[in-house]
């Protein structure tokens, strides 16, 4: 790896990076990697107002300030309405975060319930596929975003089935601060996207690993070195 290894989150709208990969951005940029954060689309007109657009691009911005993210991008473009875009264009617009910044660990949404998921994840594993500067990704994995991810028709839609826990017990607290972060999106108990029921999760995924709280991803491609193990 590099002196300072880079971990990039790809998410398709604000809050996804938080509900799927809070305590392992905070992890990793304690450990002194770069983290970036690239939300694709955006609550934003047609389908919402051009106030609730600037909120939640702030409270993305709160939130990533408080795990430590380096470098946060919005590409803007509406929610929901992703397929209106040419593939290659909007391919293009993936890929040319995942190549500015070179990631060696490379996480994305799980193709859930949420077409706009789908449709980030397909840009995603073109962007990373092993030429170019998909050689260097040591890691790629999808992360699970509470709600829509669970939201699935089991065995007609892919299910959720993770082989990677990342230990975020050092860092429950802070996830449920950086979602707090976002007030717009919060819900309460007992709907999925509460504090509760965050936490709820992360507690499940850790008693499945042996750890106290953890967030779960499934690897889509890993290759790694001894040195790549173990340096960091």
């Amino acid at each position: 790896m590099r002196d300072t290894p880079r971990l990039l989150v790809i998410a398709p709208h604000p809050d996804d990076e938080v509900l799927g990969t809070a305590g392992t951005i905070a992890s990793f940029a304690r450990k002194g990697w770069e983290v970036t954060v690239g939300i694709i689309a955006a609550h934003m007109p047609p389908l919402y107002t051009e106030e609730t657009h600037q909120r939640t691009v702030e409270e993305a911005r709160q939130s990533h300030r408080l795990l430590g993210v380096k470098e946060s991008i919005f590409l803007d473009n509406p929610a929901v309405l992703l397929g209106k875009l040419d593939v290659p264009e909007f391919n293009g617009m993936v890929f040319n975060i995942v190549r500015n910044v070179a990631p060696d660990v490379l996480l994305m949404p799980f193709p859930d319930r949420h077409i706009d998921h789908r449709q980030v994840f397909d840009a995603c594993m073109v962007a990373a596929r092993p030429v170019g500067v998909g050689l260097d990704i040591k890691i790629c994995a999808a992360y699970e975003t509470i709600s829509e991810t669970h939201w699935n028709a089991p065995h007609v839609e892919p299910n959720f089935t993770p082989n990677w826990c990342v230990d975020i017990s050092d860092f429950i607290e802070l996830k449920l601060d950086a979602m707090k972060c976002y007030e717009s999106q919060l819900q309460t108990f007992p709907q999925s996207r509460s504090l509760e029921a965050l936490k709820a999760l992360a507690l499940f995924r850790g008693s499945q690993a042996g750890m106290g709280y953890a967030e779960a991803y499934h690897i889509l491609r890993m290759s790694l070195s001894s040195e790549d193990l173990f340096d960091h």
